[in-house]
């Protein structure tokens, strides 16, 4: 039995085309990747802007709050 390195085998124009097929598919993933992240960047600035004016809305609807009492002082019995 003889122990080859498979990598020797492989001419290297396959190997040139497997290092650009490699780099491609890196790239679109990357390209992917940073589209998710700004697709993500959007949705978040969109749902702040309405919750915040949900929150404005139902602050201006509703009544002031009560003032609150005065807390008591505790006696301390000796």
């Amino acid at each position: 039995m003889t122990t080859e390195d498979p990598t020797a085998k492989i001419p290297t124009e396959d190997r040139a085309e497997r290092a650009q097929r490699l780099a491609r598919d890196g790239a679109q993933a990357m390209a992917d990747h940073v589209a998710q992240i700004k697709a993500v960047d959007e949705r978040t600035v969109r749902l702040r802007a309405l919750r915040l004016a949900k929150e404005a809305e139902e602050a201006a609807l509703a009544p002031p709050p009560a003032p609150a009492k005065p807390k008591r002082k505790r006696t301390v019995k000796a």
